[in-house]
């Protein structure tokens, strides 16, 4: 018992005590303290010198337009999808094409992404030259890596979309949707607009934290924007990362300046959010009110709901041509297929990739195994004191999501290398524990609340202690459900980018860190082998979760 109330201490130890630590040793040095390297005195400078820096107000503004905007769209469109689609039961077979969506990485997400919209990528090659006229890449065009940091919003909207659909559909299930759209249809109102009106306003307090972390994650992101986003300058996470990583260590003062107001940014991001949902609120109130009927909200809904439909199949474009070109002989512009096929690269480089996709399933499987035991220790503690966590304990969980990675990564490596496990594959799973964490813990604790109690009063009455309950009965009929919660968790694991490239040193190779590495030049060919294996390796997780419970209880449907 007393390790079961161990438990939710030793969570926050390993979900804050990273943060904080690694938030004071990037915060100080921003003020110029930083022993290690001759610092011994608070000073201004590198803030100085950080507003100094050629092309600063240009990566601020990059990384205030992209980071907002997105946030913004794919709010607009998540709702104007799950509008559209609140009556057509047909069109919720798109559900289907989320897991593919979810699982896959950021930065392979944003490599098939760059290869779709690129000036000799698989659009124009799909019109050339029978509509374009174009025998070779048109010269000029600009399609990523935009100055106006437009692709880099595209690829986070592709990415970020689909999550926030899956939180509307999530939230949804706490509503009596049905009920609510039948009482609203009945006054008159259209199907989109009924839903807009009558459930989105019980749906939104609950997705506010998730979008929330959209928000924080748009403004900081490293690994998508280092594809995407213009190189000079970059947004501001990404000019961080790039002080951080140089020789020179004089850069680390602006870097971690850069860093510190990395942090300002998304802390004044989701205090103007908060100041602005008041009169957006009183606003949609007065449009409930007047009650109105008009069809303009329902063609604009359907109008939005097609573009998140078509944003969700470039998505699943990406994916495939990452895929063709993983097994591309050769593929010429403007030929919208290979010219040929080989699996050569594949036996090629079979070995550097194996030990790749070795370290990174181990590393992923053993942050998801410490989490999933974290994960139902709290739980189980909860429910045997009867504790009722409240909003303060849901904020703590997300507050992974919510703080940029480069605010604090930096600080975490500081510590690491006075630890002495700075480099370690041990260090990359504790920091990897971090993210990994908040999502198995998000994705298990509504199941394991919502298993009917009485499954544990009959084993109790029948003399069973509260262990053998736990594992006799709550783990089997859980199993699915912490199955799946360990699948979320694992691809969160492989798609960590930073915290594998701050705490591992650079000496720990993973699929996505080889992955962003090689996108700054590599053969397109092996590039597409490393995309693929970063969505691949998730969705056999995601496989291994679904098949599992069917094959180990066949014998018991209500298990299975």
């Amino acid at each position: 018992m007393m390790l079961l109330r161990l438990a939710p201490a030793l969570t926050l130890i390993v979900l804050g005590a990273p943060i904080v630590l690694g938030l004071a040793w990037t915060v100080l040095p921003a003020f110029g303290y930083f022993p290690a390297i001759g610092g011994t005195g608070l000073t201004l400078e590198p803030w100085r010198v950080l507003f100094a820096s050629p092309g600063f107000e240009r990566a601020l503004l990059l990384t205030l337009t992209t980071g907002i905007g997105t946030t913004v769209l794919a709010l607009l469109a998540a709702v104007g999808f799950c509008a559209m689609t609140a009556h057509r039961p047909s069109v919720l077979r798109l559900r289907s094409a989320l897991p593919p969506l979810l699982a896959s990485p950021p930065s392979a997400m944003a490599l098939g992404f760059a290869f779709v919209i690129m000036p000799s990528g698989w659009l124009v090659r799909l019109v050339s030259p029978w509509a374009t006229g174009f025998d070779r890449p048109p010269i000029g065009l600009v399609t990523v890596q935009d100055p106006l940091g437009l692709s880099l919003i595209g690829g986070l909207l592709v990415k970020e979309v689909p999550y926030l659909v899956l939180m509307i559909f999530a939230a949804s299930a706490q509503v009596p949707v049905g009920h609510t759209l039948a009482a609203a249809r009945a006054l008159g109102q259209r199907p989109a607009t009924a839903w807009l009106k009558a459930v989105f306003p019980q749906i939104y307090p609950q997705i506010r934290l998730p979008v929330f972390a959209v928000l924080a994650f748009s403004l900081s992101v490293v690994d998508m924007a280092l594809i995407l986003a213009p190189g000079n300058p970059p947004p501001l996470a990404v000019l961080a990362t790039r002080w951080f990583s140089n020789y020179d260590l004089s850069l680390y003062y602006p870097a971690a300046a850069a860093a510190s107001l990395q942090l300002v940014l998304v802390v004044l991001g989701l205090l103007a959010w908060l100041a602005i949902e008041r009169p957006i609120a009183v606003l949609g109130c007065r449009w409930i009110e007047r009650g109105g009927r008009s069809q303009v909200t329902q063609g604009l809904t359907d109008a939005i709901g097609v573009t998140t439909v078509v944003l969700g199949g470039l998505g699943v474009i990406a994916l495939a041509g990452m895929a063709i070109w993983s097994v591309a002989a050769a593929w010429r512009f403007p030929h919208a297929l290979p010219d040929g096929w080989q699996l050569s690269l594949w036996r090629t480089h079979g070995d550097q990739i194996g030990t790749v996709v070795g370290t990174t399933a181990a590393i992923g499987l053993t942050a998801v195994t410490i989490a999933a035991i974290l994960t139902l220790a709290c739980l189980e503690n909860e429910q045997r004191r009867s504790l009722r966590p409240g909003t303060t304990a849901l904020w703590l969980l997300y507050l992974p999501l919510l703080v940029p990675q480069i605010a604090f990564l930096f600080g975490v490596q500081v510590v690491l290398i006075r630890l002495g496990l700075d480099g370690t594959t041990s260090a990359v799973v504790w920091v990897n524990l971090i993210f990994v964490l908040p999502y198995v813990f998000l994705s298990l604790a509504d199941p394991f609340r919502a298993l009917d109690p009485r499954y544990a009063a009959s084993a109790a009455a029948l003399g069973a202690s509260r262990w053998r309950v736990f594992f006799a009965v709550k783990l089997p009929l859980l199993t699915r459900p912490i199955l799946v919660a360990c699948a979320v968790g694992f691809a969160v694991s492989v798609g960590q980018y930073l915290p594998t490239l701050f705490a591992g040193a650079g000496r720990i190779a993973t699929l996505t860190t080889e992955a962003v590495t090689l996108s700054s030049g590599g053969d397109r060919r092996i590039l597409g082998i490393y995309a693929v294996l970063q969505t691949g390796v998730p969705l056999l997780a995601y496989a291994a979760a679904l098949w599992l419970p069917l094959m180990v209880f066949r014998r018991f449907r209500g298990l299975a």
